[in-house]
């Protein structure tokens, strides 16, 4: 299992409709953790905001700053997307920007916590949906761990450009981190140029497209019922597939042996 962050160029509309199609849609046991600084939205939108009580990452930031308890709190501020099977869950963002000072300081643990979600019985992917870095305290600790890195944008001029700008920013913090190569790709959303010249414009593989939808979107933001035969949802589910290909490859790099461990031929 596998932690899967999603993050917008800047302007760029579709991170929080594509991370939550992806959850409706994937095969695997997955939390969608809302980590946009700005607000989550999916408790407001898709959910109508009916639930019984306060519950998300600014409560659980709050009571892991007063308590420490983030292993024990965890599952409790969890909503249950496809009840009651716990399979598709969702751990709401923040609701009030006051949050956001809380849970800032908290994304190294919060992107630990997630890796061990992976290895948890049962175990759980996570889409982590980052927004826009362009924020106060955007959560770079949480695109460091992630095993995928999906710049989200629409392949038009404007928004290639905004684009650009997000995907070297984002190779330059992760050069100067060590962090391993191989990550970062590009997830195209709506109408606008292909695929081969989008990756050639930014230098980075296009790891799929999401069509435009319009209708199954307006679900996805404001509620309603979702149809897995819509264009969007077929599309987001299909994604598992290069994402799933991408942590396999990245997984052989681990365990491919050395020169020095490597049998000798004979």
């Amino acid at each position: 299992m596998a932690v899967i962050a999603l993050v917008s160029a800047k302007g760029s509309p579709g991170v929080t409709t594509a991370a939550l199609a992806c959850t409706l849609s994937w095969h695997h046991r997955v939390v969608l953790a809302e980590c946009d600084p700005a607000g989550g939205s999916v408790l407001a939108g898709y959910l109508g905001g009916v639930l019984d009580g306060p519950r998300g990452i600014g409560e659980l930031a709050v009571g892991e700053l007063r308590d420490g308890n983030l292993e024990t709190a965890f599952w409790s501020q969890l909503v249950d997307l496809d009840a009651p099977r716990r399979e598709r869950l969702l751990l709401p963002g923040v609701v009030d920007p006051v949050q956001a000072g809380s849970v800032s300081p908290l994304w190294q643990r919060f992107a630990d916590f997630f890796a061990g979600l992976g290895r948890g019985r049962p175990a759980y992917d996570v889409i982590v949906d980052c927004g826009r870095l362009h924020v106060v305290g955007p959560p770079w600790p949480l695109l460091r761990a992630a095993d995928v890195v999906l710049v989200v944008t629409a392949a038009h001029l404007p928004d290639l450009s905004s684009a650009r700008a997000t995907v070297r920013a984002i190779e330059r913090d992760f050069t100067e981190h060590r962090v391993p190569p191989g990550s970062l790709r590009l997830l195209l959303v709506g109408d606008g140029h292909g695929r081969g010249e989008v990756s050639k414009a930014l230098r980075l593989p296009v790891i799929a497209h999401l069509p435009h939808d319009p209708r199954t979107a307006e679900v996805l933001s404001h509620g309603g019922t979702v149809r897995g035969g819509r264009p969007l949802m077929r599309a987001a589910g299909a994604l598992e597939v290069p994402v799933r290909s991408l942590l396999d490859r990245q997984r052989a790099r681990l365990t491919w042996p050395t020169d020095a461990e490597a049998p000798h031929a004979v």
